[in-house]
C-alpha cells in the first residue's frame, strides 16, 4: 500500500496527531506492513523538548496514533470489512526510555499483543537512529456509531 491508512480511509479527520486534513498537527502517515502498522515521522524545531530532544508529549501522541491505526486496521483484517471501524483510546503507558533525537526521523512500530470482541491491547516502539528511544502499551476500542467520536474520521 503506497497511500498511508490515514489517506486511504480518514483524509478529512482533522485529529492533531494523525489527521491529515490538519495543517497544524503532526500529520503522522501509518502503513501496513503484515501484522504491524509501521510509520516515519520527521520532527521540526517546534517539536523540541530541550535543544536536540523531542518533546515526550509528542513521542506519546505519535504512538497512541501508531497504535490506534494498528488497531482500526486489526479490526478491519479480522472482521473482513473494506474499511476499519473508529477505534478510539481506553488507556495508554508510554515509557520514555532515553532522550529522543529531534534532528532526525523517527521510526514507529505497532502490533497486536492481545484481542477479544471490541477490544485489543497494541504495543508499539519508537526507535531513532537505530535505538529504541520510546515504548508504548495500550487498550484500543472499536466504538458505534452513538460515541461522540463516530463520524469524526
Amino acid at each position: 500500500m503506497s497511500e498511508a491508512l490515514q489517506e486511504r480511509y480518514a483524509s478529512e479527520s482533522i485529529c492533531w496527531g494523525c489527521g491529515q486534513a490538519n495543517p497544524e498537527g503532526l500529520r503522522l502517515r501509518s502503513f501496513a506492513d503484515g501484522d504491524e502498522v509501521v510509520a516515519e515521522w520527521t520532527p521540526g524545531p517546534n517539536h523540541q523538548a530541550f535543544p536536540g530532544i523531542l518533546n515526550g508529549g509528542i513521542i506519546g501522541t505519535l504512538l497512541d496514533c501508531q497504535c490506534n491505526w494498528c488497531a482500526a486496521h486489526y479490526f478491519m483484517r479480522v472482521r473482513e470489512l473494506d474499511h476499519p471501524p473508529v477505534t478510539v483510546t481506553a488507556e495508554y503507558t508510554v515509557r520514555l526510555e532515553r532522550p529522543t533525537p529531534s534532528t532526525a526521523p523517527v521510526q514507529l512500530r505497532a502490533r497486536i499483543a492481545e484481542a477479544g470482541g471490541r477490544k485489543v491491547v497494541v504495543e508499539a516502539e519508537l526507535m531513532s537512529g537505530g535505538k529504541r528511544t520510546a515504548t508504548c502499551s495500550g487498550t484500543f476500542v472499536a466504538i458505534g456509531t452513538k460515541h461522540p467520536a463516530h463520524g469524526t474520521r
